[in-house]
């Protein structure tokens, strides 16, 4: 059951860029808020989006899969932020090209499709949040590009590492090497190798299925 008030709380706490009253009661009334644990798929593959989320807690990585079913890892979605790629399939009734996974447990609120347009032309907050978004991400996706085209498989562990402290805010990274591996799109073994070569150069320690890392990240 839709708790106005709750969402309205939500809303205000993570998105303060929502400036007019009457967007955060529009929001509060149709939004519903869901939990996901971490490791629960949010957005899948080949599945058309019935609603539009804003990320109130928690954080979602978002992947991209080939045919044989590779996986690739993009970039993350962290509070007070929603996800362009299902913006664009929204606007144009197309079923999803990445999967969004819970990186830990997340509250969202979920907003119905057919309110993008429509906010969109009626309030210049969401316009501005809509647009900030795609900005965001087409940057991230440069930098996965880049990361990918231009660097060492080294430089792009200790970057998706970096990325993963900073989305969780947490330096004890509960995952295995094989996860790594399917992410990053190599073998379990290059990314086994190395992780010890890290941990000769005290950048990070390694346990069973935990990486601590000691490098300070901004």
């Amino acid at each position: 059951m839709n708790n106005p008030v709750h969402v309205e709380s939500l809303v205000r706490a993570s998105f303060p860029v929502f400036f007019e009253e009457e967007l955060i009661k529009e929001i509060s009334e149709l939004g519903q808020v869901n939990s996901y644990k971490a490791g629960d798929i949010v957005m899948e593959i080949n599945r058309y989006i019935k609603s539009i989320f804003l990320l109130v807690e928690g954080s979602i990585k978002i992947i991209r899969e080939d045919e044989d079913g590779n996986e690739l890892f993009l970039y993350y979605l962290n509070q007070s932020e929603t996800c362009a790629m299902a913006l664009t399939c929204c606007m144009n009734n197309k079923k999803s090209e990445v999967r969004a996974i819970a990186e830990e447990d997340c509250i969202l609120v979920n907003l119905p499709v057919k309110y993008l347009d429509l906010w969109m032309e009626k309030y210049s907050s969401w316009k501005s949040f809509v647009f900030q978004t795609y900005n965001l991400r087409f940057n991230e996706l440069l930098q996965t590009i880049d990361s990918i085209a231009f660097m060492k498989m080294d430089e792009r562990l200790y970057k998706y590492l970096v990325d993963k402290v900073r989305a969780t805010s947490k330096t004890t990274l509960r995952i295995t090497h094989q996860e790594i591996a399917y992410e990053l799109n190599t073998s379990r073994e290059v990314i086994s190798r190395l992780l010890k070569q890290m941990e000769k150069h005290n950048k990070i320690e390694l346990s069973r299925n935990r990486i601590e890392f000691f490098d300070k990240v901004d």
